[in-house]
């Protein structure tokens, strides 16, 4: 009977080397394509920071202009402009000179914001003044003034700028995309 047993029994054969291939095989291709992925989120990132944008505002006591400037690295398009007055939601460029008190002056040039892309390093003269007094009365009158913008990158990453926020690290939210016009929006058109 032992015989028997022994005669059943196969002889053994040197290990089998074709599934451990197989998994280091496995273990590889994985390891390929964690790197892939990394290396796709690496370029995403370097891509987002060559196209941010970074919007702010101010005013230009020697150009006599009230701008908006992207001093960002790449293109913001403007998805939406809100132009404040006190904290009172404006319409147009009249109703915030007349909620400044400066409805007698000659309505300066003014450029459209509200979506229009502006480039990198671009400055955009949204009101020029032409006569230095106006320019000065309105100057006196900039720090009533906020703005709500929303704009994007090339990317579609968007942000709001708020003006109204007090702390000047907060005034700056990243959101999924620009809001639909609503009722307070500014038309500079």
């Amino acid at each position: 009977m032992t015989e028997q047993r022994n005669h059943d029994r196969e002889p053994r054969s040197p290990r089998d080397w074709g599934g451990w291939a197989a998994v280091i095989a496995s273990l590889i291709g994985l390891l390929a394509l964690c790197v892939s992925g990394y290396t796709a989120w690496l370029q995403r990132q370097q891509v987002r920071a060559q196209v941010w944008p970074l919007l702010e505002t101010g005013i230009s006591p020697s150009n006599r202009q009230m701008l908006l400037m992207n001093k960002g690295v790449g293109p913001a398009r403007v998805g939406g402009l809100q132009f404040f007055v006190d904290g009172k939601p404006q319409h147009d460029w009249n109703s915030a000179m007349r909620s400044l008190g400066l409805q007698d002056m000659k309505m300066p040039p003014y450029s459209t914001a509200n979506g229009i892309v502006v480039s990198s390093g671009e400055r955009l003269q949204q009101l020029a003044f032409l006569d230095a007094n106006d320019f000065a009365r309105f100057e006196a009158q900039y720090r009533r003034i906020d703005l709500k913008i929303c704009y994007c990158s090339a990317l579609d990453e968007c942000w709001v700028l708020d003006e109204r926020i007090a702390e000047k690290d907060r005034q700056r939210i990243e959101v999924a995309q620009c809001p639909a016009k609503g009722p307070d929006e500014f038309v500079d058109n």
